[in-house]
């Protein structure tokens, strides 16, 4: 059985601007009798690594939150810290980057709400039961949410293929134990030259996993103790500790799928997704530029099935004319899997036949243009 993705292809005028075109989209995909007065929903965005300039741009998402309060809801914007030192690998500097990129709660009627905490470890255990994946580590503040808008820059990524409703969910929803447990590292990868012997992990390690070594005075590991929550990235100040990227890509894509279903499992009701393909870069937002794009803009989707909308998505950027100049090689025509040619490494269905054979949605659908 096939699923109902809703399409918008971008086409405007002065009776129909933006507002009333999302605002078309949202109700027939009746967003508003899925929310129950009173309901904390959470809007997961990703507000953009410092020195990215294509992540979705705040004005957008105002109607978004306009609808969802309409209808009754108290929407938050959130995200959850990531696993490399950045500009959000805790919740202080998370929220400054998210302010400096123009998420202001008072312009969009929405707080903005750092998901697993000061430092990455408020989190909902959740059972999954798959094949990689028991139990799942997701942020609290969406595990706890009554009501879930995945809100998504349509674009590429160096491991997943390309990133969209399923990433931004399954990745972008887990706590930092959570995503060291996706990449199913055992630990950190220690760069010794770059140790100071300062210490400043060891307080982190709740777990005693990492010690300083009697003869170098420089950090050491105990595998066996290490439970992968990610906080010795945060306390070092010097590069010594980073995510051992350990797993090959296509475990890596269904422990992902797999943490997606536990998000989606924390709720009683259907998620609403919604793609912006727009900027179709060839990388994520997280990585600290924004490179030119590699199709012309297509449009926005939106669906209760999270693999249907990037499905589409993804065929919609398949069969749009190639960009140039772009990372696309020259002579990739209309119809080639453009993220394929950028990141050949990737497996060809980039996780979308896993998500589909463990029941988080569907490959086949039906697209309402709008």
């Amino acid at each position: 059985m096939s699923a109902t993705v809703y399409f918008w292809n971008l086409r405007a005028s002065h009776k129909a601007p933006f507002d009333k075109r999302m605002r078309s989209l949202l109700k027939a995909a009746s967003a508003d009798t899925l929310v129950t007065g009173g309901d904390l929903a959470a809007v997961k965005l990703h507000f953009g690594e410092q020195g990215t300039t294509g992540f979705l741009r705040p004005l957008w998402i105002r109607e978004i939150v306009d609808f969802l309060s309409r209808a009754g809801a108290k929407p938050f914007l959130t995200d959850a810290s990531t696993l490399y030192v950045g500009q959000r690998g805790e919740a202080v500097s998370h929220s400054l980057c998210a302010a400096r990129h123009g998420w202001d709660p008072l312009a969009l009627g929405a707080p903005v709400i750092i998901a697993d905490g000061l430092k990455g470890g408020d989190e909902v255990a959740v059972p999954v039961g798959g094949k990689h994946i028991a139990d799942a580590y997701i942020a609290s503040a969406v595990a706890e949410a009554d009501f879930l808008v995945s809100v998504n820059h349509f674009k590429g990524h160096e491991m997943a293929g390309y990133g969209g409703a399923l990433k931004n969910i399954g990745m972008g929803c887990a706590s930092k134990k959570g995503k060291m447990h996706q990449h199913f590292s055992t630990g950190p990868e220690i760069t010794i030259e770059n140790c100071t012997g300062c210490g400043s992990c060891l307080l982190a390690c709740k777990t005693q996993a990492l010690s300083l070594d009697a003869e170098t005075g420089r950090i050491a590991l105990n595998a066996e103790r290490c439970v992968g929550c990610g906080g010795c990235f945060v306390a070092c100040r010097f590069d010594a500790l980073n995510v051992n990227w350990k797993i090959g890509i296509q475990e890596f894509l269904e422990r992902m799928m797999e943490y997606a279903l536990a998000v989606v499992r924390t709720k009683r009701k259907p998620c609403l997704h919604i793609n912006f393909v727009m900027d179709v870069v060839p990388d994520c937002d997280c990585v600290g530029f924004t490179d030119a794009p590699i199709c012309p803009d297509i449009g926005v989707l939106v669906s209760l099935d999270p693999v249907a909308v990037d499905q589409a998505s993804l065929d919609l950027v398949n069969a749009a004319q190639p960009l140039h100049p772009s990372q696309l090689p020259f002579g990739v025509t209309p119809g080639q899997n453009k993220f394929l040619a950028i990141h050949p490494h990737v497996p060809e269905a980039m996780g979308l036949d896993y998500a589909e054979a463990i029941g988080l949605g569907t490959r086949q659908y039906e697209l309402l243009p709008l």
